[in-house]
């Protein structure tokens, strides 16, 4: 078995999360009232339910991956359902000046992801 992690985020309403990420391609694996797992592939995302207003949320995750310009290309055709596009803050990919490759998505609950790009090497 691989050692892994797996970020918590809150969720205001697990149908609305379950659709966005839906939409992006990952796949329920459990889901109850008081918790909900997601996974895409080998990324995966855990959900606890909680009131929180978007615009004030601090949470984030990020996604190290292999292939950020596929990932990126995947979640620009994802069919998000129009009521959550104003909330999806979704950049292009940029290099930081320390040269990380990356580009940023929001959820509708607030939470930011950030998708790495692997190769970079400190």
């Amino acid at each position: 078995m691989t050692n892994i992690a797996t970020p918590n985020l809150p969720s205001n309403d697990f149908d609305r999360t379950e659709a966005f990420y839906g939409s992006l391609g990952f796949e329920t694996r459990y889901r109850d009232q008081g918790w909900m797992i997601l996974k895409r592939g080998d990324l995966i995302i855990e959900f606890f339910p909680m009131k929180i207003d978007p615009t004030e949320s601090w949470f984030s995750v990020c996604f190290r991956v292999d292939d950020l310009d596929k990932l990126r290309a995947d979640f620009a055709k994802a069919p998000v359902p129009e009521e959550l596009k104003p909330a999806m803050r979704f950049g292009n990919i940029k290099t930081e000046p320390h040269g990380i490759r990356l580009f940023y998505l929001s959820d509708p609950d607030g939470s930011l992801i950030r998708a790495i790009d692997n190769t970079y090497e400190s």
